[in-house]
């Protein structure tokens, strides 16, 4: 009989995923990390290969997984504009194919399991800002949509699972997160800006800048995605996890550039197709539910994740 919670996270090397699974080995449990290092690396994960209750396992979700787990955080898909954009197919694919292994998976083995979602499945929402039951105002057939339909579609295949099968279930959507361990080449504005005023390049603001974003520090973010895993088991989601605090991305801009100095001047360009003007999650019901809210200030983590891409520099990964 085993006494530790055996945990499988998919994705478990990228950004997101690197940080939950140092958080589920703090806290006692044994953690599978799973990923086929497509957008996640080696590299955010190898100070954890030395702890006997981690192992590194690099496969694709669209296929089959058959281990032995006791809870699944399902992690797995690229979730940066470039990087999901660079292969739509296959990103659609890992939503949807990568929903269905986990959830027969959890199925077989009788385990709980997490999907994370995302704040884009609102689309460019009519209502600011966004509660859960809103339904969104989305484009499925724009360049956008592989990611956000298939993010859509995996959330329908958790309730369905839930409905038809009686699976343990929880949802969460993920609203901006930002951090260490950022890809520095996944073209999300906090990294984007962040490398361009270290290099002294132009930072690139689309649109006028009036757009605004939500942005939750990492360690924030995986805080409540481990309370909200913990819910009892009736309470499915979906649950909103972000930052309230609302920034226009012309203010994150001029944020960046005093924190790092030098000599870089803010460019406008056009802005890309179905960019939202508006992100702002409402966490009425993660405060009610899970008592969570978001603790760091964007000034705050700001200088960590300067801090952290400064040292790539340093290092010439960047």
């Amino acid at each position: 009989m085993h006494l530790k919670n055996r945990v499988l996270v998919t994705g478990g090397s990228g950004f997101l995923g690197s940080f939950l699974c140092e958080r589920l080995l703090d806290e006692g449990n044994e953690v599978m990390c799973v990923d086929n290092f497509f957008t996640g690396t080696r590299g955010n994960v190898a100070h954890l290969l030395s702890n006997p209750d981690f192992e590194l396992l690099r496969h694709d979700v669209t296929f089959p997984l058959y281990v032995e787990v006791d809870e699944i955080y399902n992690l797995a898909c690229p979730a940066s504009p470039i990087h999901y954009q660079h292969d739509p197919v296959q990103t659609t694919k890992t939503s949807i194919h990568g929903a269905i292994n986990m959830l027969g998976l959890a199925k077989r083995v009788k385990a709980k399991i997490f999907q994370a979602s995302t704040s884009e499945v609102y689309g460019d929402p009519e209502i600011h800002p966004q509660p859960e039951d809103y339904l969104g105002r989305v484009n499925p057939i724009g360049e956008r949509a592989c990611y956000d339909e298939g993010k859509r579609c995996a959330e329908t295949l958790f309730f369905d699972y839930y409905r038809q099968h009686g699976l343990r279930i929880k949802v969460c959507r993920i609203f901006n997160t930002y951090g260490p361990r950022m890809h520095p080449n996944d073209g999300r504005v906090v990294s984007n800006f962040i490398v361009q005023a270290l290099k002294g390049k132009p930072i690139t603001v689309y649109g006028d800048g009036s757009q605004t974003r939500s942005f939750c520090y990492v360690d924030d973010l995986v805080d409540g995605m481990i309370r909200l895993m913990g819910t009892p088991d009736e309470f499915t989601g979906p649950m909103n996890l972000g930052n309230p605090d609302e920034f226009t991305i012309l203010e994150l801009a001029e944020n960046v550039l005093k924190l790092v100095g030098g000599s870089s001047q803010i460019v406008f360009k056009p802005l890309p197709g179905d960019d939202p003007r508006q992100r702002k999650p409402d966490i009425t019901l993660a405060r009610k539910t899970i008592g969570w809210e978001p603790t760091v200030r964007l000034a705050d983590g700001l200088v960590r994740t300067v801090d952290y891409f400064s040292g790539l520099m340093s290092r010439g990964v960047i």
